[in-house]
């Protein structure tokens, strides 16, 4: 490559540390690689070519997001290869929640300087979210942006595109009284909710060095904890018994995410004992002195998807999910109201 600029350079942007980081990422995206990827990284788009094979109508399906403020953990700890799972979740989990199957997926990363072994941890992460969830990262932007942001920072983004099929996408409005809600266990806070976590602990060097017993370890290792990643599990369940909902549990909690999912005059009647909350959580609401409605409003609470299913198929339902690595357990049930959630505590 014969490319340089020292101009460029001395203006902030290293366009040289750019092809070194897309030489040292290659591995990595090498990892995701499906039958459908046309075309490598480099080129101006990524190709791919979609198999329609037993779908009979192929609706596409997409969803974006990032990291969040979560990303400052990353920055203190100095450890760069997990929130690219994150970014990967929060996309590919918000699209299985129609009954698609994630295809590939695209990431953006905006960074204050180039430091191309920085660059690369970042997308191991994402690559390693793609082969979790069996999508191919098909490509991406690194953005070197001198005087918007400080040399160690980035910020990083994504989106992901998947597959269902017309007839099979799931039909929430079938959903009625009676029917059985099951919570899928959390790996910890995921990507939400963390500048109210910064700000209960003062976020810095220290505070995230702190070891506490009841979490089971550091306060930064616990929070930095990659957010669970529920693809194949879902698409195994949907293929074992007939699943009339799925809602993310992400930013809002119970109260903003599981009304997405219900029809009109059906809500979700859930009991608070029934909650299998992580010690992260009584711990974030005892050190901040968070009240629990607005920690219910805030966090998953240790529930990072919940599945509505016919009372006959729950025990097939939490069977299946267990049998594919997920903690799974009957979390409520549905019920006539407009509420959207009734927590009763």
């Amino acid at each position: 490559m014969k490319s340089y600029s020292d101009s460029y350079k001395a203006a902030g942007v290293d366009v040289t540390a750019g092809y070194r980081a897309v030489e040292l990422m290659k591995a990595h995206v090498a990892r995701t690689m499906t039958s459908g990827v046309l075309s490598g990284i480099g080129g101006f788009g990524g190709l791919f070519e979609l198999d329609t094979t037993g779908i009979s109508k192929p609706v596409l399906v997409s969803g974006t997001d990032g990291v969040g403020t979560k990303i400052k953990l990353a920055f203190l700890l100095d450890k760069h290869d997990t929130v690219g799972i994150d970014c990967v979740a929060m996309c590919v989990n918000d699209i299985i929640c129609c009954g698609a199957k994630p295809q590939f997926f695209l990431d953006y990363i905006a960074i204050g300087k180039n430091y191309p072994e920085k660059v690369a941890q970042i997308v191991s992460g994402v690559a390693e979210g793609c082969v979790q969830s069996g999508c191919a990262l098909i490509g991406g932007e690194t953005a070197e942006h001198p005087g918007l942001m400080p040399e160690d920072e980035y910020d990083l983004a994504g989106f992901a595109v998947g597959v269902v099929d017309k007839d099979k996408i799931l039909k929430p409005e079938t959903q009625k009284a009676g029917d059985v809600m099951i919570g899928i266990r959390s790996s910890g806070v995921h990507s939400n909710g963390f500048s109210l976590v910064r700000k209960v602990f003062d976020i810095n060097d220290l505070t995230i060095a702190k070891h506490y017993d009841e979490i089971g370890g550091t306060l930064g290792e616990v929070l930095l904890t990659p957010t669970r990643i529920y693809v194949k599990a879902v698409m195994e369940l949907i293929d074992s018994v007939k699943v009339k909902s799925i809602s993310h549990i992400t930013g809002g909690g119970f109260y903003e995410n599981i009304p997405r999912s219900l029809p009109k005059g059906i809500s979700a009647h859930i009991k608070r004992s029934d909650v299998d909350v992580l010690p992260i959580f009584d711990l974030i609401a005892k050190a901040g002195n968070v009240p629990e409605r607005d920690m219910f409003n805030t966090y998953n609470m240790g529930v990072g998807m919940t599945v509505v299913v016919d009372p006959a198929d729950a025990d097939k339902a939490v069977a299946s999910l267990k049998a594919s690595g997920e903690d799974a357990y009957v979390l409520g049930e549905l019920v006539e109201s407009d509420e959207g959630v009734i927590i009763e505590y």
